[in-house]
């Protein structure tokens, strides 16, 4: 009686599923699960519009701020950067403290910092009372991942514009991006190429903007970045000796600046 009565449930609910044009549910059916919606990708930056980062790169920022107001009037060269610049805090220190503090050097880079975020930071204190005769950038290679190459050389134009803005009586010794990944053949290279052939065309002889390309200063006979030079995987950050052969390949056009 009890099986009959089941069975008769089941033929009423496949009944009245059908006639509302719906599937019937059987005991052993589970609801299903609803597929979940795709995550809208993050919006692509800008190279040229000044953005901040969060997190402890605003720490940075503001420990940059205090630093800047104890040395007002006692800076004659500024090093602007990602991590690569900001490396003579770090594998590149005893190097910097050989070279570059004599000159009165002052290093505001910050790992990890694209284009976009280094015109922020210009805007925003890192430079206000100091009027350094020469101000070494390189930046750019972080923007690789996200933006075009010509986006990357507005990007580094506008760097250097910003420079200029804050710091009118500052020349810019302007970097070539420096070369990244192991082999001659990384693809990376050749945007690499072909970004700095675009910013070359900054240097207006020396009056305002110098450029210096030194990245075949890191490489072999092959074209390789030799492992003791940078020894990351991406073939990207110089230690010890890669920041003494920067350092060997700067000091001279600094100094002719700095007359």
């Amino acid at each position: 009686m009890i099986e009959s009565t089941k069975r008769w449930l089941i033929a009423c609910t496949a009944a009245t599923a059908l006639i509302a044009g719906t599937p019937p549910l059987h005991a052993q059916d589970k609801p299903a699960t609803a597929t979940p919606a795709k995550k809208t990708p993050a919006p692509k930056e800008s190279a040229t519009e000044p953005k901040p980062r969060p997190g402890n790169w605003m720490q940075r920022h503001e420990k940059y701020l205090e630093e800047v107001k104890e040395k007002a009037g006692k800076v004659d060269v500024l090093f602007v950067g990602d991590s690569i610049t900001d490396g003579w805090h770090g594998g590149g220190k005893k190097v910097w403290a050989e070279n570059f503090e004599p000159m009165k050097a002052f290093n505001i880079g910050i790992g990890g910092d694209r284009t976009q975020h280094v015109i922020w930071r210009l805007q925003n204190g890192e430079v206000a009372g100091i009027s350094p005769k020469v101000a070494m950038l390189m930046i750019g290679t972080n923007n690789l991942g996200s933006n075009t190459n010509e986006e990357i050389v507005d990007g580094i134009t506008a760097c250097v514009k910003e420079i200029h803005k804050q710091l009118p009586s500052t020349k810019v010794l302007l970097l070539g991006v420096f070369p990244r990944g192991r082999e001659a053949s990384d693809p990376l290279r050749a945007r690499i190429k072909a970004i700095n052939e675009q910013i070359a065309k900054l240097d207006d002889g020396g009056k305002t903007v110098r450029y210096l390309d030194i990245g075949d200063k890191f490489l072999d006979k092959d074209g390789k970045i030799p492992e003791d030079v940078m020894p990351d995987k991406p073939a990207l950050h110089p230690n010890a000796k890669g920041y003494q052969i920067w350092a060997d390949a700067v000091k001279g056009p600094i100094t002719e600046m700095l007359k």
